[in-house]
């Protein structure tokens, strides 16, 4: 028997013209369209010139029950395209769990390549782009939040962040409170539409820009890393040594100590551990 092959698509995330002939391909190919919304993708399709399609909505509220019903479709030879509302499925939108799904029933998953607002943002953000970590959407509020934050202040990588324009301000107050008001910060929406907008400064002046801006649009946060912690002096390393060795250690052992807390060369450490009277 012949499977189906789950395919993601990656749909235009404002400019119709984004969508690649491959993705027409797999759109017209498919027996099932999974997607967010039905009229969004509907339009979507209508504009392509697809007509005939089944649709299973795939949203964060159906996901989990319609896994079964979707796997079993391409166990009996569906092809399924899955898509999202707008860029590709799977990054902070549904699919994830599908995918997971699939792949654990043995099926086919492949992807067409296309439109993504985060690598976008992020490329033309202007801050390093070698590395970089992507943490989606912060929880909405609670003690999950404010570790979430937290882990930011020291993150020596870019950080891109999704964010909903009603719920914009607050983050900005919330990260410039963590990480300072200084760290620069690139505020990203409409991408690829005609008001297409990137606006850079510090998270300070950031969230004043907030406050006057009109909610529209979800938003693309791109944080400038965390500076690397300056070295240890000599001083600091030195009264390290004293309180080690005053604590009954031997010189070898406080110099082991002082290195891995300071993340300081063991061979200084020793050096200067011989040197202390």
């Amino acid at each position: 028997m012949n499977l189906g092959t789950l395919t993601l698509v990656a749909t235009p995330i404002g400019n119709l013209s984004d969508i690649s002939p491959r993705a027409v391909e797999a759109l017209q190919a498919a027996d099932v369209v999974c997607c967010e919304d039905t009229r969004r993708t509907g339009m979507l399709l209508q504009h392509l010139g697809i007509s005939g399609k089944k649709y299973i909505v795939i949203n964060e509220h159906t996901e989990f029950d319609a896994c079964d019903e979707v796997v079993g479709k391409l166990l009996g030879g569906t092809e399924v395209a899955l898509v999202s509302d707008a860029g590709t499925p799977g990054i902070s939108d549904p699919g994830e769990r599908l995918v997971k799904a699939a792949v654990l029933a043995g099926i086919t998953v492949s992807s067409i390549p296309g439109p993504s607002a985060l690598t976008m943002a992020l490329v033309m953000s202007g801050l390093p782009t070698s590395r970089f970590v992507f943490e989606g959407f912060l929880p909405r509020s609670g003690g999950e939040r404010s570790d979430r934050i937290a882990q930011l202040v020291d993150e020596q990588r870019t950080v891109v962040l999704y964010e909903a324009p009603h719920r914009l301000e607050r983050t900005l107050a919330d990260l410039e409170v963590a990480c300072g008001s200084l760290r620069r910060v690139v505020l990203a929406r409409e991408l690829t539409k005609m008001h297409e907008e990137m606006w850079r400064g510090t998270l300070h002046d950031a969230h004043k820009h907030s406050k006057s801006e009109e909610p529209r649009g979800e938003y693309v946060l791109i944080l400038e890393g965390a500076k690397p912690p300056a070295p240890p002096t000599d001083d600091e390393l030195n009264q390290a040594l004293r309180d080690e060795l005053n604590s009954g250690a031997s010189k070898k052992d406080a110099a082991a100590r002082v290195a891995a807390k300071f993340g300081a060369p063991k061979r200084k450490v020793y050096e200067l551990a011989l040197m202390i009277k």
